[in-house]
C-alpha cells in the first residue's frame, strides 16, 4: 500500500496490479500504477504512455481499473461483458499518444438490487464473485450493495436472546429466497438453512468485502429493519409486533414496531455483531416496507418510525448513513404522497440518508418530490425484472436522461448514478451504455457509440454488423416495456394472447428485427469465433423465434375458436417443433443453460439432502416461485435450453392433448380445470432431480444460420397476415 486515498483507506497499489493480472495476464507487465488525489472530492483517473508501458493513475483502485478499461475500449478496441468478451489486444501494442484525464461527475456509482442476489447470484462461488467485482471496478462502481452472509449475524443475535433451532428453522428461508427474507417479506420458504451453509456464506462475504475495499469501494451492509422470528410474539407477548402480509400468497412475516424500545435494543445488537463480523464503511441499507403498506399514513408516525430506524444505526455507528431503496414510492404511490414522503425524509439529518431512485429510466421519483426534499439521491436504471431473457431497453433515454438529470437545476442533491436491475447476464449493450455515464459529462452520440461498441465487442469493424445494430436500436432497443417482451411459450399454456406474468405485446416492427438477424448472418462468416458476436447472434435469433411463437399461438387459438381443427393440429405440431428448435439454439451458448443454474445450486450443498433442497430452490424460483398456488408463477421465467424441452414443452403437450380430448368428446376446453391439473405436474417438476446439460452442444453460428434458413420465409409470410404484430 502507498499514499493516502480518500475515505481513510490507503491506496492499495498491490490490489490494482493484481486486478490487471486477472484481466490481462499476458500483458500485465506492460502497465504501471500510481496514485493521484481526487479533484473536488470526485474520483479521477489518468493514463499515458511511459516508454514501452502504459501508466495508469487513479485516486483509488476503482479509478485505476477504470483507466485500464478506458485503454481497453479506446485504444485496444476491446469489450468485457457478462455475455461475451473480446480481449484480443492488437499488434503493435496500443500506446496513448497524449495524456488522458477523466474526473467523474458522480460521488457515488451504485450497483445491485436486493433481488440480484437471488435471481442471478444465489449460487455464485468466489471465482464468479471475483469476476463481478473486477467488472464493477473496471466500470467505475464504488458503492456496491453487499448482502451475502448476513444470516449468520441474524442467527447469533436471536440465539443470544434464547431462540432455538426450531425457532430459527421457522425463520430462515432457503438460499434462493434470502433477499425477500432480508426485506421482511417472508419466512422459512425453501428452508431450513444449515449453520454450515451460513458459515460458508459468511466466509464468502468476508472475501467479497476484502476485495471490494482493497479497490477503494465502500460496500453497503444491511441493517436491522425489525424482522423477527414468528415465535417472537409468543416469547415476548407484551412487545408490539406488526404482522406484514406481502402481496403474494405467502404466510405473513413479523416486524417489530420501531416505536418499541426493543427495536433499538435488537438493532444495536445486530449492528454491533455485523460490524464485529464484517467491519464497516458506514453505509447501511434499510427498507422496512418493501412492497408492503405501513400500518398508518399519519405523518407523525412515519416521521417517528424513520427516526427510530436511523437512530438504531447511529447508536452503534455515529457515522452511519442510511441507503434507502426507493421502490416503495413506485410500488405504493397512493400511500407515499408528498406529506408522507416529507415526513420520512425530514426525520433523518441531511447527508445521513441517500435515496435510490430505483427506476429513473422509466418512472423517476426525483422530479415529483423536489429531488427527494433535499436529501442525497442516486439516479438508477432498473431495466430488468426477475432476470428474464428478453431483448429490450430504451437506449435513447438511457443515453440522455442521466446527464439531463445531472445538469437539471431541479435535481437538488443528486450524488450519483446506479444500476439496480433485478437480474444481470442479459442485454449487455444496455448496461455498457449506461456505464458510459460514470466518467462522462458530455452527451452520448448513440449512432457513433453503437458503431464503436460493435467494433469493440466483435474485435473488428463489419458493415453488416453495424447495419444490424442500427436496426436493433430502432426495434428492441427503442422501447422499454415494463417487463420486456415475453414469449407465450414461457407462460402457463392458454389460448389467451397473454397470461400471468407473460406479456406478449411487441412495440416495434418485427419484420425489421428479422432483417437485423439477417445482417448478423451476413456478418457471421467474418465474425464467427468472436465470443460477443456469437452471443448476440444467438440472442437475436432467439428473440426472432420468441416473437414468432406469439404469432403462431394466436393463429392456432383462432383456428380453435373457428373450429378449424385440421389447421389447429398442424400448427400445434409446428409450435412444439419451434420449442425444440429454440432449445437447440440456446444449447450452443453457456449463457442459456438450465443445467449450469441447477448444478451450481447442487455444488453448494454439503450432503445429499442439502443438494436436493438447493436444487428444489433453484427450480422453484424460475417456475412456480413458491408453491403450486403461487400467484407470481413465471415471474422469473427463463428462456434457457433445458427449460424449453424439460418444462415448457411438456406443459404445452399436455395442453394440446387436453384440447384434443375435449374436442373429441364434443366439449369445450376447460382452461380452469387444466390449470388446476397442470399445477400438480409443475410442482412435481420443481421437486424433480432429472439432469440437464451444463455444457454447450452444437455450434452457435451454424445453428443460427440453419434456423434462419428454416424460418425466415415462414415468419415473413406470417407477419404479412398478422397486422396486429406490426405497430
Amino acid at each position: 500500500m502507498s499514499q493516502s486515498a480518500e475515505g481513510g483507506r490507503p491506496f492499495n497499489k498491490k490490489a490494482s496490479l493484481e486486478l490487471i493480472k486477472r484481466v490481462l495476464p499476458k500483458y500485465a507487465s506492460r502497465f504501471e500504477v500510481a496514485y493521484i488525489p481526487q479533484e473536488n472530492n470526485k474520483d479521477v483517473f489518468e493514463l499515458e504512455s511511459k516508454g514501452d508501458k502504459i501508466l495508469l493513475k487513479g485516486s483509488n483502485g476503482v479509478a485505476v481499473a477504470s483507466a485500464l478499461n478506458y485503454w481497453l475500449k479506446s485504444y485496444a478496441k476491446c469489450e468485457i461483458s457478462w455475455n461475451g468478451t473480446n480481449l484480443n489486444i492488437p499488434v503493435p501494442f496500443p500506446t496513448v499518444p497524449e495524456r488522458v484525464r477523466k474526473v467523474t461527475p458522480h460521488e457515488y456509482r451504485y450497483y445491485f438490487n436486493y433481488c440480484t442476489f437471488n435471481y442471478t447470484a444465489t449460487w455464485w462461488d468466489w471465482e464468479r464473485w471475483q469476476w463481478e467485482i473486477d467488472f464493477m471496478a473496471l466500470n467505475g462502481i464504488n458503492m456496491p450493495l453487499a448482502l451475502t452472509g448476513q444470516n449468520s449475524v441474524w442467527d447469533k443475535v436471536y440465539r443470544s436472546m434464547g431462540f432455538t433451532d426450531k425457532d430459527m428453522d421457522a425463520f430462515f428461508s432457503g438460499p434462493a429466497y434470502t433477499n425477500w427474507f432480508w426485506m421482511g417479506n417472508l419466512d422459512a420458504w425453501g428452508g431450513p438453512m444449515s449453520k454450515k451453509f451460513m458459515q460458508q456464506q459468511e466466509d464468502l462475504q468476508k472475501k467479497i468485502l476484502e476485495r471490494e475495499r482493497s479497490l477503494g469501494m465502500t460496500p453497503i451492509l444491511p441493517s436491522f429493519t425489525g424482522h423477527v422470528p414468528p415465535s417472537f410474539k409468543d416469547r415476548f407477548p407484551e412487545v408490539k409486533v406488526n404482522t406484514q402480509q406481502w402481496g403474494i400468497n405467502v404466510a405473513p412475516a413479523y416486524v417489530l414496531n420501531p416505536e418499541t424500545p426493543m427495536f433499538k435494543e435488537i438493532g444495536k445488537k445486530f449492528l454491533t455483531e455485523l460490524i464485529k463480523t464484517f467491519g464497516t464503511d458506514h453505509l447501511y441499507s434499510a427498507d422496512t416496507f418493501n412492497e408492503m403498506t405501513p400500518v398508518s399514513n399519519d405523518s407523525t408516525y412515519l416521521n417517528g418510525m424513520a427516526k427510530k430506524i436511523y437512530e438504531s444505526m447511529a447508536a452503534v455507528d455515529s457515522q452511519a448513513v442510511w441507503v434507502m431503496q426507493g421502490w416503495m414510492f413506485l410500488d405504493r404511490p397512493n400511500f407515499w404522497e408528498p406529506t408522507q414522503m416529507k415526513a420520512l425524509f425530514s426525520a433523518v439529518p441531511k447527508n445521513k440518508l441517500i435515496a435510490l431512485d430505483l427506476n429513473s429510466e422509466l418512472y423517476p421519483v426525483w422530479n415529483r418530490t423536489e429531488a427527494f426534499y433535499g436529501q442525497k439521491w442516486i439516479w438508477c436504471m432498473l431495466h430488468n425484472f426477475g432476470g428474464r431473457i428478453s431483448m429490450f431497453g430504451d437506449m435513447g433515454r438511457i443515453a440522455n436522461d442521466p446527464l439531463e438529470a445531472l445538469n437539471s437545476e431541479n435535481s437538488g442533491n443528486m450524488s450519483g448514478i446506479g444500476l439496480t436491475m433485478e437480474g444481470i447476464e442479459q442485454n449487455p449493450a444496455v448496461y455498457s451504455l449506461m456505464l458510459e455515464h460514470v466518467w462522462n459529462t458530455k452527451p452520448i452520440q448513440l449512432d457513433d457509440w453503437l458503431k464503436d461498441y460493435a467494433q469493440r465487442r466483435y474485435g473488428k469493424k463489419n458493415a453488416a454488423a453495424e447495419k444490424a445494430w442500427k436496426i436493433l436500436r430502432n426495434t428492441v432497443y427503442s422501447h422499454q416495456p415494463w417487463w420486456g417482451t415475453n414469449s407465450i411459450i414461457t407462460g402457463r399454456p392458454t389460448f389467451a394472447k397473454e397470461t400471468a406474468w407473460t406479456y406478449t405485446d411487441i412495440p416495434y416492427n418485427t419484420t425489421e428485427l428479422l432483417e437485423a438477424c439477417r445482417q448478423l448472418i451476413v456478418a457471421s462468416d467474418e465474425l464467427k469465433g468472436s465470443d460477443g458476436f456469437e452471443y448476440d447472434l444467438v440472442d437475436v435469433t432467439r428473440q426472432v423465434l420468441a416473437n414468432y411463437s406469439n404469432v403462431l399461438q394466436e393463429s392456432f387459438a383462432m383456428d380453435y375458436q373457428n373450429k378449424n381443427f385440421a389447421d389447429f393440429d398442424k400448427k400445434s405440431v409446428k409450435f412444439l417443433e419451434l420449442i425444440d428448435d429454440m432449445d437447440m439454439l440456446l444449447a450452443t451458448r453457456k449463457d442459456f443453460l438450465l443445467g449450469r443454474w441447477l448444478n451450481s445450486a447442487k455444488r453448494l450443498g454439503s450432503n445429499k439432502q442439502e443438494k436436493k433442497l438447493f436444487e428444489r430452490n433453484a427450480r422453484d424460483l424460475i417456475t412456480l416461485w413458491l408453491d403450486k398456488d403461487c400467484n407470481i408463477h413465471e415471474y422469473a421465467c427463463k428462456e434457457w435450453s433445458g427449460m424449453f424441452k424439460g418444462f415448457y414443452k411438456p406443459r404445452w403437450q399436455q395442453f394440446f392433448a387436453e384440447v384434443k380430448k375435449s374436442t373429441a368428446n364434443g366439449k369445450q376446453f376447460d382452461q380452469e380445470q387444466f390449470e388446476n391439473n397442470i399445477k400438480n405436474w409443475e410442482w412435481d417438476w420443481v421437486n424433480g432431480t432429472e439432469a440437464y446439460a451444463d455444457k454447450v452442444n452444437g455450434h452457435p453460428v451454424n445453428t443460427a444460420k440453419a434456423l434462419f434458413a428454416k424460418y425466415s420465409a415462414e415468419i415473413n409470410k406470417a407477419y404479412s397476415k398478422h397486422t396486429n404484430t406490426q405497430k
